[in-house]
């Protein structure tokens, strides 16, 4: 049976010693077997990591939750949207459970649908039948829906120099959601000036550009991830000055001058590869999500890992998923009672995964 999804975690949970709620939860996860699978996002802390059945990047781990046809609890460990698309790329008897529905995404968030619908018009009007739209998956159905629709796709921060390419080919100008930093940096990687990048701002609906519009090949949304807002170049000057020998290494979703000074940008994924190829004993400054960042630390003791911003701290939202929520959760599946089940309407599903598939199918 389907509960009120606003149902709230017991006060008990919040009350038990840590090796209790551990005990609790490995005891469900054994029970249920192959019929319970748990993805966890890199982002997670190591209390819920260690539950998790694979680790991954969120497109990543919709695909393999989806390919668990056993499985018909996906309890996702990291925030709204990745559960949606593990929703909509799950199969019909599966049900996709989020720990604690306040896991959301700023990101995502900052790409209302109403506000992309107004906005799409506007910029029709501009330029015509000349813009395909293409969304990174952090953001919701809806928006990866609207992009369905008009014939766009999706994009990873891995795949996402590829896409762009395969859009430019469609299309004269690309329209890219929600992540500003994303889709300029990897545009500015395939040789698109910065004076041909306009943003379009949601909030006073209009078109951040100087000069003709004529010149306008890329349309950035005007939108950001808070977590990676955090680095700046001052950081990067700073340790430079004081230890020339540490390699900076950031995400793509940093800011264009964080990402020219960094000695290398890249996915989650490329950061964890290119941390498990590192010289024996050399140094590295990581400019990504601090869960992540003390996961590394700990993993390879044999560099010398610390986070870009001293002052750092872990995803607020992601952050979110606790061990007292997730024991909560699968104690209560395993009553029958599901809460917090992430459902996607069949239309939005169906044009969310096209616009997924397109990317999938290149």
């Amino acid at each position: 049976m389907l509960l009120d999804l606003v149902t709230k975690m017991p006060e008990r949970y919040k009350e038990m010693q840590y090796m209790e709620l551990v005990k609790r939860a490995a005891a469900v996860k054994e029970r249920f077997g192959d019929r319970l699978f748990i993805p966890g996002h890199h982002y997670q802390k190591d209390e819920v990591i260690q539950f998790a059945d694979v680790t991954g990047d969120s497109l990543q781990l919709a695909q393999m939750a989806s390919s668990r046809q056993q499985a018909e609890y996906i309890v996702f460990c990291g925030v709204h949207f990745m559960a949606e698309t593990a929703d909509i790329l799950a199969a019909d008897h599966q049900k996709v459970v989020l720990p604690d529905l306040r896991a959301g995404c700023s990101m995502a968030d900052m790409a209302d649908i109403n506000q992309t619908e107004r906005g799409w018009e506007k910029l029709q009007q501009l330029f015509g039948d000349t813009i395909l739209p293409v969304t990174y998956v952090n953001s919701t159905a809806a928006i990866k829906a609207f992009v369905g629709k008009k014939g766009g796709a999706t994009v990873t921060s891995s795949n996402a120099k590829k896409m762009v390419q395969w859009a430019f080919e469609k299309k004269e100008r690309l329209f890219f959601l929600p992540d500003q930093h994303l889709g300029r940096n990897t545009a500015y990687d395939l040789g698109i000036p910065l004076a041909s990048m306009a943003v379009w701002d949601p909030i006073h609906e209009k078109l951040e550009f100087e000069g003709d519009l004529e010149n306008v090949k890329v349309i950035l949304w005007k939108g950001h991830c808070s977590v990676h807002m955090n680095f700046r170049a001052d950081h990067i000057r700073k340790l430079r000055s004081e230890e020339p020998d540490v390699a900076v290494i950031v995400h793509p979703e940093c800011t264009r001058e964080v990402v020219a000074l960094a000695d290398d940008a890249g996915s989650t994924k490329y950061i964890i590869d290119t941390i498990k190829q590192a010289e024996k004993g050399s140094k590295w400054a990581i400019g990504t999500e601090m869960n992540l960042v003390n996961r590394l630390k700990d993993s390879f003791p044999e560099l010398e890992i610390r986070s870009l911003n001293p002052t750092m701290c872990p995803c607020l939202t992601m952050n979110r998923i606790d061990l007292p929520h997730l024991t909560w959760i699968l104690e209560s599946l395993e009553k029958n009672e599901i809460y917090n089940q992430i459902s996607v309407d069949k239309e939005t599903s169906r044009y969310a995964k096209m616009a997924l598939d397109k990317m999938l199918s290149l």
